[in-house]
């Protein structure tokens, strides 16, 4: 079975995470995988290319949908011929498939759109994304179906739109043996970055761009100065300096930041499925985040929840977690379970594979 994977880049996102997670999981029947990706490289050109699957870097310019990267797209699907394509996002979704249709392999190879997002705020980002979204829902029904990874998104681009023969729901999933506490490698971390043991300290992981709302999370972090937040991501090595702020820029792994915190925030005014909320809760910490997305379904009764862009709401609810340790741990181990029961990379990967081998979702 050879699937061919599309993704727009290969950087830190959650995308890019869950395909990376996939590829790389283990089966009891081996996939034949290879990933192109359309811009360049990116840290996770590397983990896959460690891991054994061959990566294809088409270099076009973001901002641009180049014709010519296309028509290398075409060529790779002409001489790998794959079984599947899956796309991932709104470029690389039209991309695969425009690349399908000028490779002559279309009657022979399926096509399955990935969606990543819900409620876009569109205003936010360039002219070139609007157009993308506004085609690929016109041509939604050309794909043998669309995966989306919450049921919010999937109802978002449908009232949008979206029109497909098959519109599964796939949510990401998380590896709860590598997500796991970590209590030593957090205190190490504290004392490398000379917080005290007794400090509270909360975790906001994700990178700087409109739709996670870092604006709302510095109000937030003012108003509760009983805090301290570890910060990482893209970008947030240039945040605005508050006192009770550390920035860690973008790192590989983000296990000892999480272990090092006491609740995982998300201040995310637009998501589908936050993977960082996923990863914090299963290595037993409560949440605090928007209700977006998915969010208040992975979380559940073990946090939080609270509108979206409102500093205040979520400054309240920082401390009402803050000033209660108990409440925190029991919160925390319900958090594990419900990931581990809930949203495991093991269900994830059986989703897809399903899908890829069948072309039909598997019950559940």
């Amino acid at each position: 079975m050879r699937v061919m994977h599309v993704i727009t880049g290969l950087g830190g996102g959650g995308a890019e995470t869950a395909l990376t997670r996939l590829v790389l999981a283990e089966r009891p029947v081996p996939m034949n995988q290879r990933v192109v990706s359309l811009t360049g490289g990116g840290r996770y050109a590397a983990v896959l290319s460690d891991g054994g699957i061959p990566v294809d870097i088409l270099r076009m310019q973001r901002g641009q949908f180049g014709i010519g990267g296309i028509f290398r797209l075409a060529r790779l699907i002409r001489r790998h011929s794959p079984d599947v394509v899956q796309s991932w996002m709104y470029h690389a979704d039209l991309a695969a498939l425009l690349g399908l249709a000028i490779s002559g392999r279309r009657h022979r190879t399926r096509l399955y759109w990935g969606l990543r997002a819900a409620n876009m705020s569109f205003e936010k980002y360039g002219p070139l994304l609007r157009h993308t979204f506004k085609i690929c829902a016109w041509l939604s029904p050309l794909p043998n179906g669309i995966v989306a990874n919450s049921r919010s998104g999937r109802s978002h681009h449908a009232a949008q739109g979206y029109h497909p023969r098959l519109f599964a729901l796939i949510r990401n999933g998380v590896d709860c043996v590598h997500f796991a506490p970590m209590p030593d490698a957090g205190r190490s971390l504290r004392a490398e970055l000379g917080v005290s043991p007794e400090r509270v300290v909360v975790t906001h992981l994700a990178r700087v761009d409109p739709m996670k709302d870092h604006p709302s999370l510095l109000a937030a972090l003012e108003r509760t100065p009983q805090v301290t937040c570890l910060a990482l991501g893209k970008g947030t090595e240039g945040l605005p300096r508050l006192s009770n702020l550390v920035p860690l820029g973008e790192i590989s792994d983000v296990r000892p930041t999480l272990a090092a915190a006491d609740i995982v925030v998300s201040s995310s005014i637009g998501e589908g499925f936050p993977n960082a909320l996923a990863e914090g809760m299963a290595m037993g910490l409560p949440a605090v985040a928007t209700d977006v997305g998915d969010t208040a379904e992975i979380v559940g009764q073990t946090g939080i929840i609270v509108p979206p862009g409102e500093p205040d709401a979520l400054a309240a609810a920082i401390s009402e977690l803050a000033g209660d340790p108990d409440r925190r741990t029991s919160l925390g181990r319900a958090a594990r379970m419900r990931i581990e029961s809930r949203f495991s990379l093991d269900a994830m990967v059986t989703a897809f594979d399903h899908l890829h081998r069948t072309g039909r979702m598997a019950d559940r």
